[in-house]
């Protein structure tokens, strides 16, 4: 018989929340939302097949929220006695009595909160031991090391395995709770000698652990993409198509998120203000969000603060159709939440033009001649201008096949033209957290090199 994942049950979850807004209704509260949760795991790495590290993590907390009128306080802990959740509902209250009032602060209309939430099959406990974790990463790493010579050292080899649940409520009648899991197997191999080495990584991240890939398959693949990086070599400035690699490409998915979410747009920090409606990409781009995906990694019933998630097009034929908006940032805009307090959920980006054929090989053909990015370093973004600069490595291309790899190389552009200039996505999906999308073809960047 396995042993409990969690030490709390969800109901005792639910009588704590309970608690603590009654303890916070007498107090003379208006409103308030407490939250309590649980979580546990595993996490170990190994180099040269020694075992590095073995983190075991279990924490717990209770927070509460208190509103007096539009003055709002917070406060937390994680010892959940009696005394201790009385204590920090009478410093919640005490901040909000001396904050300042703020007219957008406020729960959720109690209109807006999900009632009966359903199960997304998001918890998939994986109760791996740290002899079999360390086995796991020692298969990672082996594989690395037997594709090829070349391969000469490795910056190791990780699993990871986490499993938590959590309960939030309010005083407008929303309960709810869930629990979720998240485990990952990843490498990271070193190809070549000297100045001439090479990096690369891969890895694999589900809810269910029966959906990783194969550990030698991580470890094949990691080593040829640093194996392909051997000899890389710099060019000259030019302005060319560039493809942003499946993995890269989920970057610019969570660019557009960052431009149009309501935290940037009620500052006015952001280079796609007031585009509600606007054609932001060509008629060809769609942007859908679906936050019932079972089993997905952004699915939930309800965010952050209890609100109702839905599915929609974010970006129809090229027109943006929503922001991603909290209930805060929302009525800063003077409008209503989407669902999105605490992030987006599975987001996939796609072209109508995309045919079933038109895999990495045929984007490279789409390309033709120009740069294929693998790699990106640094934060050379400006979300106010939309201005980008990134450090870069990949591949040069010509007559859509690859013909040397290149580094220390950087490119840049206008992010609000980039999104025009998307000339196609291909249909190599690959999901990287909440983004799924296929590689990019952008028709023009300046490459900065040598």
């Amino acid at each position: 018989m396995s042993k409990p994942v969690f030490t709390h049950t969800q109901d005792q979850f639910k009588q704590i929340t309970e608690d603590m807004l009654r303890i916070a209704r007498n107090k003379g509260a208006t409103d308030a939302v407490a939250e309590v949760s649980e979580g546990g795991g595993l996490s170990i790495s190994v180099r040269k097949a020694k075992v590095e590290t073995i983190e075991q993590n279990r924490d717990k907390g209770v927070g509460i929220t208190v509103y007096i009128g539009k003055k709002r306080g917070n406060a937390s802990t994680s010892d959940f006695s009696a005394k201790s959740l009385e204590d920090t509902v009478e410093a919640a209250y005490n901040i909000a009595r001396f904050t300042a009032e703020d007219d957008c602060a406020g729960l959720p209309d109690a209109e807006m909160l999900e009632k009966n939430p359903q199960d997304l099959k998001l918890f998939h406990p994986w109760q791996v031991t740290a002899e079999e974790a360390i086995a796991l990463a020692c298969r990672i790493e082996a594989a690395a090391f037997e594709t090829d010579k070349r391969i000469s050292n490795c910056d190791g080899a990780s699993v990871h395995a986490q499993q938590s649940h959590f309960v939030s409520a309010n005083t407008r009648g929303f309960s709810g709770g869930y629990a979720f899991s998240r485990h990952t197997l990843s490498v990271a191999p070193i190809a070549g000698k000297g100045a001439g080495m090479q990096r690369d990584d891969w890895y694999s991240s589900h809810r269910n652990a029966k959906q990783l890939a194969s550990p030698e398959a991580i470890g094949r693949y990691a080593a040829e993409r640093a194996l392909a990086r051997l000899n890389s070599r710099t060019i000259d400035t030019r302005k060319c198509p560039v493809l942003f690699e499946a993995p890269l490409a989920a970057g610019l998915l969570g660019s557009l998120v960052q431009a149009v979410s309501g935290g940037a747009l009620y500052r006015k920090s952001s280079f796609l203000l007031d585009s509600l409606g606007q054609q932001i990409f060509p008629s060809h781009i769609q942007v859908t969000e679906d936050p019932h995906i079972l089993g997905g990694v952004g699915s939930s019933p309800f965010d952050d603060e209890g609100v109702t998630t839905k599915k929609r097009d974010v970006v129809k034929d090229g027109v943006l159709q929503g922001y991603f908006l909290s209930t805060y940032s929302a009525r800063k805009l003077g409008m209503q939440t989407t669902g999105n307090a605490g992030g987006s959920h599975n987001l996939v980006m796609t072209s109508s033009l995309a045919r079933k054929s038109d895999n990495f090989v045929q984007m490279l053909k789409k390309m033709g001649t120009g740069l294929l990015v693998t790699e990106l370093m640094g934060q050379g973004v400006n979300y106010v201008t939309g201005d980008y600069s990134r450090g870069a490595s990949g591949f040069w291309v010509e007559n859509g096949v690859i013909q040397y790899p290149v580094e220390e190389i950087t490119i840049a552009g206008n992010m609000r033209e980039m999104f025009q200039q998307i000339v196609a996505i291909g249909n190599d999906q690959l999901t990287r957290g909440t983004k799924t999308t296929g590689s990019i073809l952008i028709e023009s960047m300046t490459v900065a090199g040598s």
